[in-house]
């Protein structure tokens, strides 16, 4: 079989590193989100993911923050099947074949244009793609405004420079009537520390920002209202990880100090 191979800078790479983590989770034999479409995926791309070195922490965590993440969108489109959702720096996440959302929802899939022409040649096509840079602005301007839509932000704060994850949250609040935005919210710390990941090095990447306060996004005058917070060091599926980091992870989940600095899912109505 001939290999797909991509030509990525740093910050684009990490789309290969989350999928090759949910591809390795599919492979578990307690695996927590189960996508084996990830894993076809990856087997197409002619790539050595055996340089990201990739430990069971990060996936198992990939695994665990997508399949809350999915969870929710799950929730919001059985409840609202006449939906808008926006999954934004979707890379080449599967979650729209994870999700399988009702034939009424209006699925947009959105990320910079090399990105999306990728996932156009190698995954069939069940979502409207969006090639745009989310630095700038105006580009959500003819989406449907008077649906409910869920926003997707899965590991996209820390790339995104400034306050543009601020300003693109905002001019999407704005625009739809209603709905949630769903992300995995890193602290401040944890984002800072992201540089020093093994893997985040091998990339050559930097990471921005982060915030502590889970209430915080309620100030970026996004009309945003706090949901949930879900810790993932207090999941269920941590009996499915491999020990030691089942005991290191069970033991973090003590502490909401502690379990705040890994993981953790955070959903705002607005």
């Amino acid at each position: 079989m001939q290999r797909e191979r991509l030509d990525l800078d740093p910050i684009q790479e990490t789309l290969l590193l989350t999928l090759y983590a949910r591809a390795l989770d599919s492979r578990r034999d307690r695996s927590i989100l189960g996508d084996t479409r990830s894993a076809d995926l990856a087997d197409r791309i002619g790539y050595d993911f055996a340089k990201l070195d990739v430990k069971p922490g990060l996936v198992c965590g990939t695994a665990l923050r997508a399949k809350r993440i999915d969870e929710a969108v799950k929730s919001f489109t059985t409840d609202h099947p006449n939906a808008v959702v926006l999954d934004l720096g979707c890379g080449l996440d599967t979650r729209i074949f994870r999700c399988d959302p009702p034939p009424g929802v209006d699925w947009y899939d959105v990320d910079l244009p090399e990105i999306v022409a990728i996932r156009e040649r190698l995954l069939p096509s069940r979502s409207t793609h969006i090639g745009v840079d989310l630095t700038e602005t105006g580009w959500h301007t003819e989406l449907p405004a008077e649906r409910p839509a869920m926003i997707v932000a899965e590991g996209l704060l820390p790339f995104m420079p400034g306050d543009s994850f601020q300003r693109t949250i905002r001019a999407l609040t704005a625009h739809f009537a209603a709905g949630e935005l769903v992300l995995n919210g890193y602290t401040r710390f944890a984002a800072w520390a992201m540089k020093y990941h093994p893997v985040i090095k091998t990339i050559g990447i930097t990471a921005a920002q982060g915030f502590d306060d889970p209430r915080e996004p309620e100030t970026w005058e996004a009309g945003l209202a706090l949901a949930e917070e879900l810790l993932l060091t207090r999941a269920a599926e941590v009996a499915d990880f491999p020990q030691p980091l089942r005991a290191l992870t069970r033991a973090m989940g003590l502490s909401t100090r502690l379990s705040r600095q890994g993981t953790r899912i955070l959903r705002y109505r607005f």
